[in-house]
């Protein structure tokens, strides 16, 4: 029962188990039972309420999207364009959005570590892609959004890595934010960062 909580976070690290595509295990224990889906679809469409969804728990969140407010649009997250698992620092900017986790930080550029074998945003159609809020993007050395592969370690388009609902309760994001409170943790930063 999710009646007497304000915020639902989803975090990363391999919540729903240590293999590619846990967060679709994880959305498919709601979204295939039916009193689960009742109740977080009566969690989503509460007005007090906010989500954060992280790595694995992004996957799992934009997959609830059907009962999420204002996430129709959202990507699913599909093998990063490297093929492979990547863990390392990568400069994110955040982008003017209704995020209330973000609010006032448009234009920030941060170096937040990635640790990730999913993390290519793909949408259904383009109509999504165009509809969709983004609210993260992965950008290069000068600051400009890029697909270029380290500095966008999954290839997405625009280097999008993080989306809000419309109303901005609800946000998904690829980097492990949480990861980054100390240089040592990272596996890997550009020489000098955090000197």
């Amino acid at each position: 029962d999710l009646g007497g909580f304000s915020g639902l976070v989803a975090c990363g690290g391999f919540s729903y188990g240590d293999v590619l595509g846990a967060g679709s295990g994880w959305a498919r224990s709601i979204l295939f039972n039916a009193r689960l889906m009742e109740r977080f679809a009566a969690f989503f469409a509460r007005p007090d309420t906010f989500t954060l969804g992280v790595c694995n728990g992004c996957q799992m969140v934009s997959q609830l999207k059907e009962i999420i407010p204002g996430a129709a649009h959202w990507p699913r997250f599909r093998r990063n364009v490297s093929e492979q698992f990547e863990a390392r620092a990568a400069t994110v900017e955040v982008v003017e959005s209704p995020s209330i986790l973000l609010r006032g930080m448009a234009g920030s550029r941060l170096p937040i570590a990635v640790a990730h074998g999913e993390g290519l945003a793909v949408f259904g159609t383009p109509a999504d892609a165009a509809a969709a809020v983004p609210a993260l993007r992965y950008v290069d050395g000068r600051g400009r959004p890029t697909e270029r592969y380290p500095w966008n370690p999954n290839g997405s388009a625009g280097g999008l890595t993080g989306f809000t609902s419309g109303d901005g309760r609800a946000t998904i994001m690829m980097p492990h934010p949480e990861r980054g409170f100390r240089a040592v943790q990272l596996s890997y930063r550009p020489q000098g960062l955090f000197t």
